[in-house]
């Protein structure tokens, strides 16, 4: 199953380096900042070295706090906010008895003063300087917490979203895999060998292509075609002149991109419902074009058709039944409709509608977007064939292309 690859921002791919840059070019900044303050107010040149000082007292306990928040911030919010508080006090008392300490020694002038007063003068500084420090490293931790949380769930939904299109694709093809098998086991019963081996080669032909394919998968309309013409094949040796087929396929639209085996259920529906229940069949037309943007495709039959009072359409289990057609099993045109939403969400068109007369007409438009390479806008039909966009041999099918027919599937 496909899980989607989520990249780490670049900066915090490595925790450990973004941690070392972000402290090196914080309290750089903080000593290039107090340096030029102090130089630009007339101070002596050697005030550097006690700002140097106090900058390195300053990042060396922010490596201690920094040791002491990891582990706090993965316990209850009261445990961190409460120790985070006292851990802070001190921190900041500690670095500013040093301070006090650095300036009775380094300024004579302030040794008149009390080391208490020194303390409690400078306090500001390092209650500034490190307090930021906490909130912005809680910031930055809790920032790229939420952004873990988000990637696992954006996995968490593009794994559903895998296994959801897996359980409609599963559920595309026992129906005409029985009766496949059924009729191969008839044919083999009459000792009809060469049918019932032709059958079982179009039937291993069909499952390799619709089982290579992952889940939500894209494949050009030629691909699609050219698997269709598979399911065909071993449809028409069971109904035989009962399926008639008509396509009209535009040129423009064989190289554009569609989730795989989406005509296939269409037109395995068509069969189910307006061939199978009728003594003379039925005749079926795709039409593929693009329109604008979009890429319509049009998959049309002249069975029973609907009644104009059901107010959904086949495949639907809560449809009602209608005379002379097959009880829906609940999948057919409700598992296309679910997998375009799953594939486009709101932009797409999915229609049915029923003529008085009869006859059955789903419409589906989705964006158009071509195939990266048009020199692989087919895959092979079958090992015996190689190749093609046609009619099959014997077969009844009927493909009029709407603009001068291409070659399809070879490249010089």
């Amino acid at each position: 199953m496909a899980v989607l690859q989520i990249q780490a921002a670049p900066f915090f791919a490595s925790k450990n380096r973004a941690f070392w840059n972000l402290q090196l070019a914080g309290w750089g900044a903080a000593f290039l900042l107090r340096a030029v303050s102090a130089l630009a107010n007339q101070q002596p040149f050697d005030i550097l070295a006690l700002i140097l000082v106090t900058t390195v007292t300053g990042f060396s306990i922010s490596l201690i706090l920094s040791v002491i928040y990891r582990q706090l911030i993965q316990q209850q919010p009261l445990v961190t906010w409460g120790v985070t508080a006292v851990v802070l006090f001190f921190a900041v008392l500690f670095h500013a008895s040093i301070d006090a300490w650095v300036q009775g020694v380094y300024y004579a002038a302030a040794r008149e003063t009390t080391f208490a007063q020194r303390l409690i003068g400078l306090l500001y500084l390092p209650l500034t300087l490190l307090g930021g420090w906490s909130a912005l490293y809680y910031a930055i931790n809790f920032f790229l917490t939420v952004e873990q949380q988000a990637d696992r769930l954006e996995r968490l939904e593009a794994q559903a979203t895998a296994a959801q299109l897996a359980m409609l694709r599963y559920q595309l093809n026992p129906h005409f895999l029985f009766n496949t098998l059924n009729s191969i086991s008839t044919l083999v019963l009459l000792k009809q060998t060469e049918p019932a081996n032709a059958m079982l080669t179009r039937l291993s032909g069909f499952l390799r292509h619709t089982l290579i394919a992952e889940p939500g998968s894209q494949v050009t309309l030629a691909q699609e075609i050219e698997t269709l013409q598979l399911y065909l094949d071993i449809e028409r040796m069971r109904f035989e002149e009962r399926l008639r087929t008509h396509f009209e396929i535009e040129d423009a639209a064989l190289p554009a991109q569609l989730p795989a085996m989406l005509l296939q259920p269409l037109v395995e529906n068509a069969i189910k419902y307006a061939v199978s229940p009728q003594e003379e069949g039925a005749r079926i037309a795709l039409t593929a074009r693009v329109v604008g943007e979009r890429l319509r495709l049009t998959v049309e039959d002249t069975g029973p058709g609907a009644d104009d009072t059901r107010p959904a359409p086949w495949g639907d289990p809560a449809a009602a039944p209608v005379p002379g057609r097959p009880v829906s099993t609940g999948v057919g045109l409700a598992n296309i409709r679910n997998r375009l939403a799953q594939a486009y969400g709101d932009n797409h068109l999915f229609e049915t509608r029923s003529e008085a007369g009869g006859g059955f007409t789903v419409l589906i438009e989705i964006p158009f977007t071509r195939a990266d390479r048009a020199g692989e806008v087919a895959a092979p039909a079958t090992p015996e064939t190689g190749p093609r966009i046609g009619s099959p041999a014997g077969g009844s099918d009927n493909i009029v292309p709407l603009n001068p027919p291409k070659t399809i599937g070879t490249t010089a």
